[in-house]
Parts: C-alpha cells; structure tokens; sequence
C-alpha cells in the first residue's frame, strides 16, 4: 500500500482537518480503496468504514441499490455508481463517499462495456458530486490499482473544493 500512501496521508489530512469522515462503497476494487485508506496509521480518525459489494445482492442489501435499477443499467453504469456513493452514507456516519464498480477482468467484459471500464462516484452529504466513467488499461491488477488512485485523487480535488 505504500504506492498510495503520499494521496491517503493528504486525503487524512484535509478530512481530519474538516472534522468530517469518509465510507467506501466498491465492487470492482474488492477492498483495495479501504485497505489503502486503513494502511495508515490514525486513519481512524477520518475512515468510518467500507462496504465491499461484490455482487448485485449485496449492493442492493447493504447500499440499498435498488435491484431494478441493477437490471435496467447494469451494474457497471453511473446510476449504480451514484445510487452506491448514496447508500453508503445512508448507511454509515460518514459525510464523505466513495463508490466504485467496473469490469476489473480478464473477463466480464459486455457490449459497449470492455474491460477496464469503471465507474467512479463522490458523494458529499446528500449530494452526488461526481460521477464519471474511467476506461483504463492493463491486467486486472493494474485495473484496480489505476480505480484506487483515480478515486484518492478525485476525493483530494473534491475536499479542497468543498
């Protein structure tokens, strides 16, 4: 985990610095973003906790991700992606989210969803605040490891401009 451990200490900082906490809903990362997160000492302070749902059961038990909306855009999409980042914090004490879900690979790719796509959301509160579509290259290590980076960077950019 040292490989992201520059972005999780900043991302420490400015969370603990808001007094505010961060959940962690992922798919394809399987618990790659929390473990990144908790590899740091103190991340107590500004981690609350991770949901990793892997399957569309669990993210409709645990997240609240409504099984229709599953069905209709798949779980590779931004309506689960977004409707994963809101359920996180209904179901922790955090004010900050994280969502992820993507085709990691070698397989599972679909029609007009290849492997290395991922979808990526941040939640703040109430409010969605970004929800965008990453393609991105390699095996399926570097697939999650690019979503984990991605998702540090992108929590970085949005705490500051909070």
């Amino acid at each position: 985990m040292k490989r992201f451990e520059a972005e999780v200490l900043a991302l420490g900082e400015a969370l603990r610095a808001r007094g505010e906490k961060l959940v962690a809903a992922e798919s394809c990362t399987g618990g790659l973003f929390a473990a990144a997160c908790t590899s740091v000492a103190g991340s107590s302070d500004w981690f609350e906790r991770g949901f990793v749902t892997y399957s569309n059961e669990a993210k409709n038990e645990c997240l609240g991700v409504p099984a229709t909306l599953i069905d209709l855009h798949g779980a590779v999409s931004e309506p689960v992606v977004r409707a994963m980042a809101s359920g996180a914090l209904r179901a922790s004490y955090a004010q900050w989210a994280v969502a992820v879900t993507g085709i990691a690979g070698p397989g599972g790719a679909v029609p007009g969803k290849p492997v290395g796509t991922v979808w990526l959301a941040i939640a703040h509160r109430d409010e969605v605040l970004l929800a965008e579509r990453l393609q991105l290259d390699g095996d399926r290590t570097a697939v999650r490891e690019q979503t984990v980076q991605r998702a540090l960077t992108q929590l970085r950019a949005a705490t500051a401009a909070a």
